[in-house]
């Protein structure tokens, strides 16, 4: 397993060489963001899409 750091040096090397700051920090935050989701499910910590539909038809009235 790649520790964070590793992970990050390899998102940098794949990006092309004219790309700035925000452009890295998304990608980064989003490698962030899919790792957490897919901790999350492995610890089943989800709800089913029929709860969610429920949810937001809540937050729409």
């Amino acid at each position: 397993m790649q520790t964070v750091k590793q992970e990050v040096i390899k998102i940098v090397t794949n990006l092309p060489d004219d790309v700035d700051y925000d452009e890295i920090m998304a990608e980064i935050y989003f490698k962030q963001k899919v790792d957490k989701s897919l901790s999350q499910i492995s610890d089943g910590k989800i709800i089913s899409h029929q709860k969610a539909k429920q949810r937001i038809s809540k937050w729409l009235k």
